[in-house]
């Protein structure tokens, strides 16, 4: 059975341009609806963080507020908890990317932390992008993009189209103004990209050639769908 890779953050916090720790982590409807769409299309999934460490999802995304209710929250998880394959990362330089079809980047403000200066994380990112095999990643994801500029300033995801996490959702968030630096800006400062975006909290998928990135929460699921596709 084919599988595809979850790369997460490792990390349980996002540290502000004043040395908060904002508590933090993967958020969860990123990583579950996606895992969802594919597990029903019967791919096999496994997962990789920094060092192996067991990922942490942001308490907010696992809430009533964030979930449609009560209700809705429960089901958020209950779906984690059944998710065991999330729980049980193996080492980002432990993947073989041969064993996997795609590799797919779930957000959160985790990644913001320890993704952009991963170096396993670029590595395995350039590889992939290499191989031919799709790359996808959604909202605070693209921000694992960042490890794979080299010392020249260059990307192999340079001028790219793409999108993640916009400035007018971050501050919407209400961390914008106490963040060191948002997502959108150095994806075009730094990457070069060539950076799309939607109205805030509207589904929105940029695919350019085989990578394949979602703006925010919302774009999630309709980017699993999307990847589907290729992998038909």
């Amino acid at each position: 059975m084919a599988k595809i890779l979850f790369v997460i953050t490792a990390s349980d916090h996002w540290t502000l341009a004043d040395g908060t720790r904002h508590a933090a982590g993967f958020w969860a409807e990123e990583a579950i609806g996606p895992y969802q769409v594919f597990k029903e299309a019967g791919f096999e999934i496994a997962a990789a963080t920094p060092g192996g460490v067991p990922p942490t999802a942001d308490a907010l995304s696992l809430t009533a507020e964030f979930n449609g209710g009560e209700e809705g929250a429960e089901r958020m998880r209950t779906a984690l908890r059944e998710a065991t394959e999330l729980a049980n990362p193996m080492r980002i330089e432990d993947v073989t990317i041969d064993d996997y079809v795609a590799v797919f980047y779930p957000g959160g403000w985790g990644p913001m932390e320890d993704l952009p200066d991963d170096a396993a994380s670029g590595k395995l990112l350039t590889e992939w992008l290499a191989s031919g095999k799709p790359v996808s990643l959604v909202c605070h994801g693209p921000a694992a993009l960042l490890a794979t500029i080299g010392p020249d300033g260059t990307s192999p995801f340079t001028g790219y189209r793409m999108t993640g996490l916009s400035n007018a959702e971050e501050k919407q968030n209400g961390l914008a103004d106490r963040a060191k630096w948002l997502l959108q800006d150095r994806l075009v400062a730094d990457l070069k990209a060539d950076y799309r975006e939607d109205q805030p909290f509207t589904p929105h998928v940029v695919v350019d050639r085989t990578l394949y990135t979602g703006q925010n929460p919302y774009s999630a699921v309709p980017l699993a769908k999307e990847l589907l596709k290729a992998l038909s």
